[in-house]
């Protein structure tokens, strides 16, 4: 059976800070860096997860709630989640099958490309 090709969320919020750098930026660099097909942060309008406190957007408040998006092959997706164990503060993650419509295999040569431009 082929490696199919997968959406994993990864739940997070805007003062989530690993050291002095946030977390969702971490995240997503180190998808760039392990090639994965894909990275979209979301910001949600309101959310509440593990604790009552409700995230609200608020013109100078930086709390809001995020998703993480990656999409990519199974395999990848599973082992690029074990490069993230050392990051506190990032929430549930999930791993969702999707139907792909349209999909063109990343290439070596074009996340090269792309981290250079």
């Amino acid at each position: 059976m082929p490696d199919p090709i997968k959406l994993m969320r990864l739940y997070t919020d805007e003062a989530a800070y690993f050291g002095d750098r946030k977390v969702f930026e971490i995240v997503t660099e180190r998808a760039q860096a392990a090639g994965l097909a894909g990275a979209t942060v979301l910001r949600a309008l309101v959310g509440f997860g593990h604790t009552p406190h409700l995230h609200r957007r608020h013109l100078l408040d930086d709390d809001q709630s995020l998703i993480v998006e990656l999409l990519d092959r199974e395999s990848r997706l599973r082992a690029f989640l074990e490069t993230l164990s050392d990051l506190e503060h990032l929430g549930p993650v999930t791993l969702e099958a999707v139907e792909v419509l349209r999909w063109q295999e990343p290439t070596p040569a074009d996340a090269r490309q792309e981290t250079v431009e």
